[in-house]
């Protein structure tokens, strides 16, 4: 009795780091407490990156991922950091499969253009952004560090500044009126 009543109220305590809890025992409630606590958060990175629907879709194969690669998680990453790398790399393998994302070289993506006429000017700038210019700044107003971004998108910390700067300098100039 003593046994089971420690458990039960082992499972109804939130985890830390729910991630690293459902890697070591396969528990769904701490999967469930993940999803709880992340999965708005994704849906919001990857929405402003692509549309609602594909971003509903990239979601659950986030969360399939995290599923079947529970023993890959390393607590040594943030669980919203180590969440956000899968959410990336599936949404990139999506735009490339469907050929809606073009690479131009090593460092260059470009993702297709939607044409909404009725969203604003500040959305309509920030997907005027070349796609990792878009992700760097939405990554960062997502709160994270750059040396979390940088390992997020696999990139050097330097590469993330040059496109958080590119990418204000394009906002800046799109958002400044013109006197002429």
């Amino acid at each position: 009795m003593l046994i089971a009543l420690k458990s039960w109220l082992k499972l109804n305590t939130r985890a830390d780091d729910p991630l690293y809890e459902y890697k070591k025992t396969g528990q769904s409630y701490y999967i469930e407490q993940a999803i709880d606590t992340y999965s708005r958060d994704i849906f919001h990175f990857i929405r402003s990156q692509s549309n609602r629907v594909l971003a509903e879709d990239i979601c659950q194969k986030t969360w399939l991922t995290v599923v079947e690669k529970r023993h890959t998680y390393n607590q040594q990453n943030t669980p919203k950091a180590w969440l956000f790398s899968i959410a990336r790399n599936a949404l990139i393998d999506e735009l490339r499969k469907t050929k809606r994302i073009v690479q131009l070289d090593d460092t260059t993506l470009i993702a297709a253009q939607s044409d909404n006429s009725h969203i604003d000017t500040l959305y309509q700038a920030m997907t005027q952004l070349p796609f990792l210019q878009r992700e760097a700044l939405m990554l960062q107003l997502e709160g994270f560090s750059l040396q979390a971004i940088a390992h997020i998108t696999h990139q050097n910390h330097e590469t993330i500044k040059t496109r958080l700067r590119y990418a204000k300098q394009h906002l800046k100039a799109t958002m400044e009126p013109n006197d002429g």
